[in-house]
């Protein structure tokens, strides 16, 4: 939902780029200049990815049109593969009162009775309406086989919320971070990630504290709770949020990809199994002993599994 919160004191940024933009650092990628609700860019070595709502008028909140942009910018960075690291973010302040936002979910002005209505005159098939397409984006970001990291440099509530549950690292501002999930009060829900995943997170009884009374908490007590990993000052969070990610880079890109599918799968159920085992397989393509039983059928032999012991 559009969710308003305290004002906070801070210049207007420019409208396609946050207060908290390095310049340096980042730059434009070609064929995604256009958009509108979303900013993307990669860094100058091209390993990490920066997307960003844009949006800071109505605290970020998204329609149709945002998640659209979202999908399509998250999926371009989960088929680069040079992209190791995604930093999820919200562009401000707003121009209206200074106040920051990650995102503060679907956009209430326009919820319809089938889910968030496309705007007048824009022309979309049937069957891209009557759907949550958020839902779509948090499948995204579970199954993509890189680090999200969520970077909040203000309000993260409802489905804004449900998003930085969904990421697989958060890191909010000291002085800004606000989380509140809305979804009681204005009549939705999020009965998946957003609600039985942050469970898991934080433990039962906040979970619970946080969506039947639809209290807002700052970054402290996200940090005591386990729902972020980190609360650092606010004009420092792109810069330490840019760092984790480097240093997520000095590793190993297959064990990366292994870890974030191993720590899925217990959550996930069939899907998870099958997307740990898929990722199994292909590396056990690259082995001796799969390569000589490929070769063996091609060849019309009995394959030779001698040299490949049952290990203990």
């Amino acid at each position: 939902m559009t969710e308003t919160g305290p004002s906070a004191a801070g210049p207007t940024a420019a409208p396609e780029v946050s207060e908290l933009f390095d310049a340096s650092i980042w730059r434009s990628v070609e064929g995604y200049t256009a958009l509108t609700d979303i900013t993307y860019h990669h860094d100058v070595a091209g390993r990490v990815a920066r997307i960003a709502f844009n949006r800071p008028e109505v605290r970020n909140a998204f329609r149709p049109h945002t998640v659209d942009e979202l999908y399509a910018v998250l999926d371009d960075a989960r088929q680069n593969a040079r992209i190791g690291v995604v930093l999820l973010t919200g562009n401000g302040p707003s121009a209206k009162d200074g106040g920051w936002a990650f995102c503060s979910g679907g956009d209430q002005r326009i919820r319809g009775r089938d889910g968030y209505q496309y705007a007048e005159g824009e022309q979309r098939p049937i069957g891209a309406t009557g759907r949550l397409h958020i839902l779509e984006v948090q499948r995204l970001i579970r199954f993509m086989p890189k680090v999200v990291i969520a970077v909040i440099p203000g309000w993260a509530a409802g489905g804004g919320h449900s998003l930085h549950v969904v990421c697989d690292l958060s890191i909010a501002s000291e002085e800004h971070g606000r989380f509140k999930q809305t979804d009681a009060d204005v009549g939705s829900f999020d009965g998946g990630y957003g609600s039985a995943y942050f469970a898991r997170q934080v433990g039962q009884k906040f979970a619970r504290e946080v969506f039947f009374l639809a209290r807002e908490y700052d970054a402290q007590r996200a940090l005591e709770t386990g729902a972020i990993n980190a609360a650092v000052p606010h004009a420092d969070l792109e810069r330490v949020s840019y760092e984790w990610a480097g240093e997520i880079l000095t590793k190993s890109p297959t064990a990366i990809r292994m870890l974030k599918f191993a720590f899925n799968a217990v959550d996930d159920g069939m899907v998870g199994q099958q997307v740990f085992a898929g990722e199994a397989t292909r590396l056990a393509y690259g082995t001796d002993e799969a390569v000589e039983g490929r070769d063996a059928f091609l060849e019309k032999r009995a394959p030779d599994w001698s040299p490949y012991p049952w290990q203990y």
